[in-house]
C-alpha cells in the first residue's frame, strides 16, 4: 500500500510539471523564426500572400496563440495531438513507428554500459592504488572528453567504410539487421556513460572498503568473493543505480545526435526534421513524450533505490 500511495502521489506531482512543460514547448516553438505555411508552399509561392494566408488557415495557424494552445491541451487529454504538417499523418502514429528505434538504441546502450562499467568499476576500485586502477581511471577521463558524435564518425569510418563489418547507417530490415545496425550507435553512445559509471564505482568502492563492516567481514573469514558481492558491490550499486538512471535519460536526449550521425529513423531524427521544417505538432508531441518518459524513469529509479537500500523510505 505504501508503494501504491507513493506512486499515486508522484503521478499527481507530474501534472503541474507537465503543464509548465506544455507552456514552454508550445510558446518556444512559435518563437523560432520561420513559417510552416511558407515552408510547405516552397520558395516559388512564398511571395504569394493569398496562397500563404490560405495555407495558414488550413493549418490553423491564423488563430490566436492562446486558442492554438488550448487546442493543443485539448489534444493531450483526448490523445489526438494533431497531424504532422509535412507527413500528413497523425503524430502519435509517427511516434509509435519511430519509438521502437530509439527504445532499441537506449536498451542496447544501457546493456553495454552495465556490462562494461560494472566489472571495470569494480577492478578500478579494488586496485585503485595499483597501476591498473590508475590506468582505468586515466582512460575514463580521456573518454569523458571525447564527443559522442566524433566517436561515432570514427567508428563508422573504420568499422563500416574500411572494414565493412557493420552497416554504414540506417535501420535495416528484420531484427537481426536491426540489432547489428545498433551496435555502433550503442558503442558510441555508451562511451561517456561507461566512463562516469566506472569513476563513480571506483570512488564508491574506495569509501566502502574503509568501512568497519568490511573489516569485520574479513576478520570473520568470509571469502573475498562474498565480501565483494554482499558488502561492497551491493552498497556501491545504490548510488550507481541513480547515476545509471540519469544516464538513461541522457541517452534519450543524446539520441538526437546519434540518430543523425548513423541515419537511424528514430525519435531524435524526427525531432530534428520537425524543428527544421517548423512542423509544430511533431516537435510538440515529441518533446512532451520525451518529458513524460524522463519523469517515469525518475519514478522507477526512486522505487529501485528504496528496494536496494531498505533504509530509504518512500515518503
Amino acid at each position: 500500500m505504501q508503494l501504491l500511495s507513493y506512486i499515486f502521489r508522484r503521478l499527481l506531482q507530474m501534472i503541474p510539471v507537465l503543464f509548465v512543460v506544455t507552456i514552454i514547448i508550445f510558446f518556444s516553438m512559435h518563437l523560432i523564426p520561420g513559417d510552416p505555411a511558407v515552408n510547405m508552399l516552397g520558395d516559388k509561392m512564398a511571395n504569394d500572400s493569398v496562397a500563404v494566408t490560405a495555407m495558414r488557415e488550413k493549418l490553423g495557424l491564423n488563430q490566436p496563440l492562446i486558442v492554438q494552445y488550448c487546442l493543443f491541451i485539448k489534444g493531450i487529454f483526448t490523445l489526438h495531438l494533431g497531424n504532422s504538417i509535412f507527413m500528413n499523418k497523425p503524430v502519435l502514429d509517427i511516434f509509435k513507428e519511430r519509438f521502437i528505434v530509439t527504445a532499441t538504441y537506449v536498451a542496447i546502450t544501457t546493456i553495454f554500459t552495465i556490462f562494461i562499467s560494472v566489472p571495470l568499476g569494480y577492478f578500478a576500485g579494488i586496485w585503485q592504488r595499483r597501476s591498473i586502477g590508475k590506468g582505468i581511471s586515466t582512460v575514463c577521463l580521456i573518454l569523458l572528453s571525447l564527443p559522442e558524435f566524433w566517436v561515432g564518425i570514427l567508428l563508422l569510418f573504420f568499422l563500416s567504410l574500411k572494414c565493412g563489418i557493420f552497416p554504414v547507417g540506417g535501420w535495416g530490415t528484420g531484427w537481426p539487421m536491426h540489432l547489428k545496425s545498433m551496435i555502433l550507435p550503442a558503442g558510441a553512445g555508451c562511451i561517456s556513460s561507461v566512463a562516469m559509471m566506472v569513476r563513480n564505482m571506483q570512488s564508491g568502492i574506495g569509501i566502502v572498503m574503509q568501512k568497519d563492516y568490511v573489516d569485520f567481514a574479513k576478520a570473520k573469514g568470509i571469502t573475498s568473493s562474498r565480501i565483494a558481492r554482499r558488502y561492497i558491490l551491493k552498497n556501491v550499486m545504490i548510488s550507481s543505480s541513480t547515476l545509471l538512471a540519469m544516464r538513461i535519460a541522457y541517452m534519450m536526449g543524446s539520441s538526437v545526435v546519434i540518430e543523425t550521425v548513423f541515419a537511424l529513423p528514430g525519435i531524435g531524427q524526427l525531432l530534428i526534421n520537425g524543428v527544421l521544417t517548423r512542423d509544430y505538432p511533431v516537435v510538440q508531441c515529441t518533446v512532451l513524450l520525451f518529458s513524460v518518459m524522463v519523469m517515469f524513469i525518475t519514478l522507477i529509479t526512486d522505487i529501485c533505490y528504496s528496494l536496494l537500500d531498505p533504509r530509504v523510505k518512500l515518503n
